[in-house]
């Protein structure tokens, strides 16, 4: 080992130490202002309703003579208590008051499944808006911000602030409502978007004809500050901020507008690659999601057809119509990176599980893909202004999260956003249990070993949750056990309405429950009665997947506040994980070890393999945000320029 190697190791020792200390230290102080607010308890529940209201006004006062927010902590946040034990019959605990003033300071709050996030949120939430900039509560899908709002609405309507929802397809007014209320709920993706539309230029043309005189003479090409939604951009509370500032940071927010119709270049792409064959013709690059056609592929393509009469009068284009036509068949798979409802593609996002109503891929590849399903074709779209998510949430005064697990990601979130991480203990200890992994040599095997123990545990009376990865598997498992005469639920972006009714039950007796990463996060599921006593509910996982945090929020389903319960992954060497990112020595050498057939592997060799494999891919998606963000800085210092103004005004020019 170098010298270097050696004070490196040293100095990672001496972090992994010093970082609970601190965090003890960090929750310490904390602890002296929990102190405050119970003080304060007593007081607040002497007050009448109108009382209680008063106290928004008063605290407004305070914060005109010259108090700071950090001031009014305690009897802010001992106001919102009571409110809030008024209204939701919630009494915050001790360690959510914690959990508020770590969002309240701009830290990352990390709180184990089910201890309340969305409660503590209210806390620096009301604390937050006495201000009068507005707050943004992030939600990861539309159904968790319309059930946050609903929930949670009540406490702060009863201390006189006003809420908001955000939705996707709301109409335009209806946004601007929201967004000048008080406290505005709504999902990462809606918000960015909803900025992009305020920074999107209005063309010069259309307000001349429509007689906008007067805002085009004092505006120009820029959109009037009273047709925006969004307000300043103050402060934000980002629920599963490890999703939402990590994960879907591979993948920039766009704004489309119609351009060229070439629906005949799709169409002859689509015919023409069906006969191109794979590791010939063209290469798939597994790790990165890509493909690219080799040399003799190119020769092919020329060879078939006149390149110049096929496409078009340029050649250059044609490339890029059939990359984007084998992307579509090879890449990109019915029921799993979409689902097609009444005629139309609709992208399914791989973080949530939920279809994404109103998005498109950009660069041809939709309309390959409604080629390729033998679809209506839409009119391609043109980029007319992106961003990615670590520029926009950087743009608030104050950012802060919470989620079950973000210490993995600690270096990331400061580096990249200056947020600090902050290990909330829970209300009470953790009783769920994490089996062992089983590890099987096909697929085939993995599947049978998953429905005889679900059989079983069905036959216990215990619930159990089942997570797979798409539309696809879920499915092919609900099949199997319809065979078996297993009684379940799907829960998957086809069935995403019925999603309330589905999670209410799943903690039920006997209830068996398969889903994607839809019941991964931000869903609490209820044990139904004497479902404590038969051990709680189970979550049985059938993949491990991309990132150890999105594995551990799904077994998080269980055990919630104290209750009991368990979980445990089915794995097989025949897994997207291992097949792409393990070592094929170790597979191969793994695979001679499992006998007798269908006999499942138990060693540290063997859990080793995945838990390396998933570091390999965490490693190359940091590689992957970390080049956006380079990009995105790199855009974001030349826009405004007059080249980037030209280049926009060109596009929009193209739409008219």
């Amino acid at each position: 080992m170098s010298e270097r190697q050696g004070i490196l190791k040293s100095l990672a020792r001496t972090l992994s130490s010093a970082v609970p200390g601190r965090n003890r230290r960090v929750l310490g102080r904390m602890s002296d202002t929990v102190a405050q607010i119970n003080a304060l308890e007593a007081r607040y529940k002497n007050y009448t309703d109108a009382q209680l209201r008063g106290e928004t006004a008063r605290f407004r006062e305070l914060l005109r003579s010259g108090r700071t927010l950090d001031d009014l902590v305690p009897e802010a946040f001992a106001v919102v208590r009571e409110a809030s034990r008024r209204t939701t019959r919630l009494r915050h605990f001790d360690v959510q008051l914690m959990g508020g003033i770590a969002l309240h300071q701009g830290k990352i709050a990390e709180m184990a499944t089910g201890e309340g996030k969305t409660l503590v949120a209210t806390l620096p939430a009301y604390l937050n808006a006495l201000t009068g900039k507005g707050v943004h509560i992030v939600t990861v899908n539309d159904y968790l911000a319309r059930r946050d709002r609903q929930w949670m609405g009540p406490i702060y309507e009863m201390l006189g602030l006003k809420v908001g929802v955000i939705q996707t397809l709301m109409p335009r007014p209806q946004r601007q409502t929201a967004y000048r209320a008080d406290i505005t709920y709504g999902t990462n993706k809606e918000f960015g978007f909803d900025f992009l539309r305020d920074n999107l230029k209005v063309n010069k043309q259309d307000l001349l004809q429509q007689g906008n005189y007067v805002q085009y003479l004092l505006h120009g090409d820029k959109i009037p500050p009273e047709h925006r939604c969004q307000r300043e951009l103050n402060y934000a509370i980002v629920d599963e901020v490890d999703s939402v500032l990590i994960d879907e940071a591979r993948t920039p927010l766009i704004i489309s507008g119609g351009g060229e119709r070439a629906p005949m270049a799709h169409l002859r792409a689509d015919q023409l690659i069906r006969v191109l064959k794979l590791d010939v013709h063209f290469k798939i690059k597994e790790k990165e999601r890509d493909l690219e056609l080799t040399r003799v592929g190119q020769a092919e393509v020329e060879r078939l057809v006149d390149v110049r009469t096929y496409f078009g009068p340029t050649p250059d284009p044609w490339k890029h119509y059939v990359e984007q036509a084998l992307r579509a068949h090879h890449l990109y798979k019915k029921d799993r990176e979409y689902i097609i409802k009444d005629g139309e593609v609709f992208i399914v996002d791989p973080f949530t599980g939920r279809v994404m109503p109103g998005r498109t891929w950009n660069e041809g590849l939709h309309r390959a893909i409604e080629v390729k399903e033998r679809l209506r074709v839409q009119d391609e779209n043109v980029t007319l202004l992106s961003i990615t998510y670590q520029i926009y949430f950087r743009k608030f005064k104050k950012l802060a999260g919470m989620t079950g697990t973000a210490s993995t990601a600690a270096a990331e979130f400061w580096g990249v956003y200056g947020l600090d991480v902050v290990s909330v203990p829970t209300n009470r200890p953790l009783r769920r249990t994490a089996q062992e992994d089983l590890i099987y040599a096909t697929e085939k095997d993995k599947y049978d070993a998953i429905e005889a123990e679900v059989a079983r545990l069905h036959e216990q009376g215990r619930p159990v949750l089942i997570g797979t990865w798409s539309v696809e598997k879920s499915e092919a498992l609900s099949e199997r056990l319809k065979q078996r005469g297993i009684a379940h639920n799907v829960l998957n972006a086809k069935q995403d309405e019925q999603e309330a009714e589905i999670v209410a039950e799943a903690g039920q007796p006997r209830a068996v429950t398969i889903a994607t990463n839809m019941a991964g996060r931000g869903t609490d599921i209820l044990l139904g009665e004497g479902v404590p006593e038969l051990g709680g509910l189970h979550v049985l996982g059938t993949e491990r997947h991309d990132a150890r945090r999105i594995d551990n929020q799904l077994a998080g389903r269980a055990g919630r506040q104290g209750d009991p319960g368990s979980s445990q992954f089915f794995l097989s060497l025949e897994d997207d994980l291992v097949r792409v990112f393990g070592r094929p020595r170790a597979v191969a050498a793994l695979r001679k070890r499992i006998s007798p057939a269908g006999q499942p592997l138990r060693d540290l060799q063997a859990v080793r393999l995945f838990v390396r494999a998933q570091k390999g891919i965490e490693a190359h998606h940091f590689k992957v945000r970390k080049q956006l963000l380079r990009r995105a800085e790199r855009i974001a210092k030349w826009r405004g320029s007059p080249l980037y103004d030209a280049l926009l005004d060109w596009q929009q020019e193209q739409m008219c």
